[in-house]
């Protein structure tokens, strides 16, 4: 009997283990305790960042009136030069083709002025032995005057051709003068280069490119969703590539208003005043991120962006709102302005009310089947 007795006790013993057992591993699941944060007063500023350049305000280029070869130029890239300063100096080389329709046309001219004289003067005797009218002698002499500025202008012509101006050797022509002050920013050519003059058919070569450094803009492109919100006289922030922790301030001055696809996107040029200080050198071409506010609201109610959940069906914004510890309910809300970080609440949230942190990363233990709660109400 008592063996049967110790044997049911040590059943029971063994069978509340058990249950015991199974009643924790059952129950062992992670119980998750959420944060939960407060509104804030605050001001919100919603910004565009737009990639561009600097470049000068204005660029001259620097072109010859005559075609030839350069002979000499006096400066470098990056001097500073003033209007009138000498550049370069060009050897001009005469077309044959033009050289010897010019020296045609000069020993023409003066074939004719010999025949127009000997005219004149056989005239001259005849009128005033009264033998011709005053009039027929009006016209002879007009041919002679006529026939001597044609050999006047074929000289000039072919002295043109053969130094570049009717001067001779020491023309204004031949040197290339600077017509701005400034830097001069580039030499596409050397010496020896042959070169064209600019007119209505041909833009001519570029002989120095010269721009005032010390008046730059910063150039950029905005996105057709964003150029409707600006407005000329918005202040800007450029930050240069080339020179860290500097930020120059620059006031917007031009909007395109033609805008350009690129990549598949509607592109808008803008420009804007940028203003220099003298610890800072900049250098035309420099990349350059301008930074606009488009719209700026102060003193208002916002939560951190990362609070609001998102209905899969609507996609309206909602939050979940503690009624109790650690309980919650949905509230829809209404939102307005954002930077990114913080959102604008403009209906669905008083002040001081606890908003869940739902998206709380928690360890999820052994024996958790829930694939996930963090997305779910709790009751």
């Amino acid at each position: 009997m008592k063996i049967l007795k110790y044997s049911a006790i040590s059943l029971l013993v063994i069978g509340a283990l058990f249950a015991a057992a199974y009643f924790i591993k059952t129950n062992d699941k992670s119980v998750i305790i959420y944060d939960t944060q407060k509104t804030l007063i605050t001001s919100i500023e919603k910004k565009t960042v737009v990639t561009g350049k600097v470049i000068p305000e204005d660029e001259v280029e620097i072109k010859p009136q005559i075609q030839g070869i350069i002979d000499v130029i006096f400066v470098e890239e990056g001097d500073l030069v003033k209007t009138g300063d000498l550049l370069a100096k060009i050897k001009v080389v005469p077309n044959e083709q033009n050289l010897n329709s010019a020296e045609g046309r000069l020993a023409n001219s003066r074939i004719v002025l010999k025949n127009a004289q000997i005219e004149f003067n056989r005239n001259k005797d005849l009128y005033e032995k009264g033998i011709i009218s005053k009039q027929d002698f009006d016209n002879v002499q007009l041919r002679y005057n006529q026939s001597k500025l044609d050999v006047s202008n074929a000289i000039s012509d072919l002295q043109i051709i053969r130094s570049g101006s009717k001067g001779g050797a020491a023309s204004a022509n031949t040197n290339i003068r600077a017509t701005v002050p400034g830097t001069v920013l580039e030499i596409p050519v050397e010496e020896g280069f042959q070169v064209i003059a600019s007119n209505s058919f041909n833009a001519g070569t570029t002989i120095a490119t010269i721009a005032d450094l010390n008046k730059m803009i910063f150039e950029g492109k905005v996105d057709e969703a964003e150029v409707g919100k600006l407005k000329v006289g918005m202040p800007l922030e450029v930050s240069l590539g080339a020179i860290e922790d500097q930020a120059l301030q620059a006031k917007l001055k031009f909007i395109a208003p033609k805008g350009n696809e690129e990549q598949g996107a509607v592109q808008f040029k803008i420009e804007a005043d940028l203003y220099l200080n003298d610890s800072i050198f900049v250098r035309a071409g420099y990349s350059a991120n301008a930074s606009l506010v488009l719209e700026r609201k102060d003193s208002i109610m916002a939560i951190s962006e990362s609070l609001l959940q998102f209905d899969r069906k609507t996609e309206e914004p909602y939050v979940e709102i503690e009624t109790e510890d650690q309980k919650f309910e949905r509230r829809d809300v209404k939102i307005g302005i954002s930077d990114g970080v913080n959102v604008e609440i403009i209906t669905g949230i008083s002040e001081n009310e606890k908003i869940k942190v739902w998206n709380k990363t928690e360890p999820i233990k052994k024996g958790d089947d829930r694939s996930s709660t963090e997305n779910e109400i709790i009751d």
